[in-house]
């Protein structure tokens, strides 16, 4: 009995060692394999870094506004008698906007001027008269006093008569008429909006931080997209005191507007334009890879060689691999990344691709579908 139990144990060890060791052959069989199986060269785009000249800038989001612009109001009470423009018309200063209705004021206009003649005709007899000896020194003065007081009196009432006219202030272009001939209006009541687009200025405001950098008269450029600033102008104005809550300088700049194609009360994207800067190192930001352990790019390597390898071809294409580089990456604009440190120019980077890339792993450089890099000349000021 116990001779069988024996025989058994020792059939079942042979068994399970059998399967282990197969099991244990076959896994160092598929590791010696794929160990020995070559990788293929991953396929990727690449760039040569080169220095370039960038204009740093402080790019903020500013506020239009036309340069002269106003909201007309009437500045006595009256009927609307006539409505003297419409809608979006140019308009020249001086021009006559609203009537109001002054047929009382134009009679006791008409009344003062008689009045005024014959005091002015009383003064002229009480003149004459003292020329020839028979008229006295007073009676003068009083002619004098009353022909000034009925002169004054036309001058007031002829005033009073302007008030009737609402005139363009300056030159521009008229908003939509807000009232109608033959309303009521008082002192205070907005007839229309007048606005001076042939000059716009944009408002806008920058960190404390850039306030240095900044200058009446610097260069601006405006756009509704970052990656289009058609418009350019300067700074005209800068606030010299910082909003203790928000920590931002307001600063006002101009632009010429000739097409008119800026409206008062839109946003524009608002580049300050600061000095050049020569020789910076700056990449693709397609090419920048972050990551927890810091930020790093590939760049594309020949390989080393291996002392068992076999000669290539004469002409066969170098052998390329990707090598890790950690970098420390500045400022950003218009697809583009400043790298302070890591990369040198003449560095050759992998800008597409990178995301199936180790360090080391064999590539083919293919650059007919480099991904495109807007710009390139500009960075923002950090």
């Amino acid at each position: 009995m116990i001779k069988r139990f024996i025989i058994a144990i020792v059939l079942l060890v042979i068994v399970v060692g059998g399967i282990v060791g197969f099991n244990m052959f076959r896994d160092q069989a598929i590791e010696q394999f794929f160990a020995n199986m070559p990788v293929p060269p991953t396929t990727v785009s690449t760039v040569k870094v080169e220095p370039a000249t960038w204009t740093p800038g402080i790019d903020a989001i500013g506020t239009v506004g036309a340069a002269r612009g106003v909201d007309l109001t009437v500045e006595t009470t009256g009927i609307v008698k006539e409505v003297l423009f419409k809608a979006n018309e140019k308009v020249e200063e001086g021009k006559v906007l609203v009537q109001l209705d002054d047929a009382v004021q134009r009679a006791d206009l008409a009344a003062a001027e008689t009045q005024a003649a014959l005091d002015q005709q009383a003064l002229d007899r009480a003149l004459e008269l003292q020329k020839r000896g028979v008229g006295s020194d007073v009676a003068v003065e009083s002619a004098r006093a009353a022909a000034s007081t009925s002169a004054s009196q036309v001058t007031k009432l002829k005033a009073v008569l302007d008030q009737k006219q609402l005139r363009a202030p300056f030159s521009g272009i008229m908003g939509i008429p807000r009232v109608e001939e033959g309303q009521y209006i008082a002192p205070g009541t907005t007839v229309a909006t007048l606005q001076d687009l042939e000059t716009i200025r944009t408002d806008f405001a920058v960190p404390e931080q850039q306030l240095g950098l900044l200058k009446i008269g610097q260069p601006v450029s405006f756009g509704l997209t970052e990656a289009d600033m058609p418009y350019h102008g300067s700074i005209t104005g800068i606030e010299p005191k910082v909003d203790p809550t928000s920590r931002l300088v307001s600063v006002r700049a101009e632009v010429a507007n000739p097409e008119g194609r800026l409206s008062p009360g839109q946003f524009l994207q608002v580049r300050v334009e600061l000095p050049k800067e020569e020789g910076v190192i700056a990449i693709p930001q397609t090419a920048l890879v972050t990551s927890l352990y810091g930020d790093f790019v590939f760049a594309v390597k020949p390989a080393p060689a291996k002392p068992d390898a076999p000669a290539p071809a004469p002409d066969a294409p170098p052998s390329l691999i990707a090598s890790q580089i950690f970098v420390k990456p500045g400022r950003r604009s218009d697809g583009r990344v400043e790298i302070t440190s890591g990369v040198a120019a003449g560095d050759e980077i992998v800008t597409a691709g990178q995301n199936r890339l180790a360090n080391g792993a064999p590539v083919v450089i293919d650059n007919s579908v480099n991904p495109p890099v807007t710009g390139g000349e500009q960075a923002t000021a950090q």
